[in-house]
């Protein structure tokens, strides 16, 4: 039986939708593998949308809306169409709760840039884009939960589906540089280094996820939460328990032994770091004829 690969995608700034990065060209690439292998669907958690309590919700808006997106032209996003998969979010549903989440359905939730922005990226002709299911993040950052909600989905990579985190290697807005993007919405020129901080964390993250598989990735990916620099690199938790998602959904046993790589970086802001990883690969499926 085939399987499929898992993502984790540092999103950025707003400006990644429309600058010229190695990360948007891996973000290409790999939407491009999707296609090839005929993907079902591509399930993803974001950064930006926590439920409260001991809830977590799966979107299931027919015609969601998408939030404003500061920095860019709009042109770049707003003819772009959501694909949304109201079948597999409530198979999602089901599957969760069989597992003992508090779990429910969103019809109201619209999809927020943290999500939309890697699509548009990965798949920039919409009618191409696979039908995707968003779930939220629980805001008390468990990164057990977390790592329990991509383990307990993880039986769908058998079915061809794509399972994406999105959030952030190095994220902490309060220790970026925003001079630049404030006068001349520019996030990309790195006029000073960055700090040793940074530096740390996104080594230590590389280290983790690269040399790591099966279980020792969970343990390893939640253990990086009290890392002496995590909490510079990470001031709030909302971009990096979609991280812990994608390591419970790559860190079975099955998983032990295949390869996760660093596919791309760019770093942003200064102390921003955007590094896109790919745990596993596309195994025992069926390339399809391009279009």
């Amino acid at each position: 039986m085939g399987i499929t690969p898992v993502h984790f995608f540092s999103h950025g700034s707003t400006r990644m939708l429309g600058a010229d990065t190695e990360s948007a060209d891996y973000w290409k690439k790999c939407g491009d593998e999707a296609l090839a292998h005929g993907v079902k669907g591509v399930i993803i958690m974001g950064a930006h949308w926590a439920s409260h309590g001991d809830q977590i919700e799966i979107a299931t808006n027919p015609s969601p809306g998408k939030s404003p997106t500061p920095y860019v032209p709009a042109s770049l996003y707003q003819s772009w169409k959501p694909n949304p998969d109201l079948a597999t979010a409530a198979r999602c549903v089901d599957l969760l709760a069989k597992e003992g989440f508090n779990v429910s359905e969103n019809p109201k939730f619209d999809w927020i840039h943290d999500t939309f922005l890697v699509l548009i990226r990965m798949f920039p002709d919409a009618s191409k884009c696979p039908p995707t299911t968003i779930i939220s993040s629980n805001a008390n950052y468990d990164p057990h939960y977390h790592l329990k909600v991509g383990a307990t989905l993880r039986q769908l990579r058998h079915e061809n589906y794509l399972i994406v985190g999105t959030g952030g290697a190095v994220h902490n807005l309060y220790r970026n540089q925003w001079k630049d993007m404030l006068l001349y919405r520019d996030s990309l020129g790195q006029s000073t280094p960055p700090e040793p901080w940074a530096l740390d964390f996104r080594q230590a993250t590389e280290d983790v996820i690269t040399k790591s598989s099966g279980p020792r990735l969970r343990a390893a990916m939640a253990r990086l939460m009290r890392h002496p620099q995590y909490r510079d690199a990470h001031a709030t938790d909302d971009h990096f328990v979609p991280a812990l998602f994608c390591a419970g959904a790559a860190g079975d046993v099955e998983d032990i032994g295949t390869r996760n790589e660093l596919g791309a970086e760019t770093w942003e802001l200064t102390n921003m770091c955007n590094s896109q990883y790919t745990m596993g690969s596309y195994t025992g499926g069926t390339e399809v004829a391009s279009a």
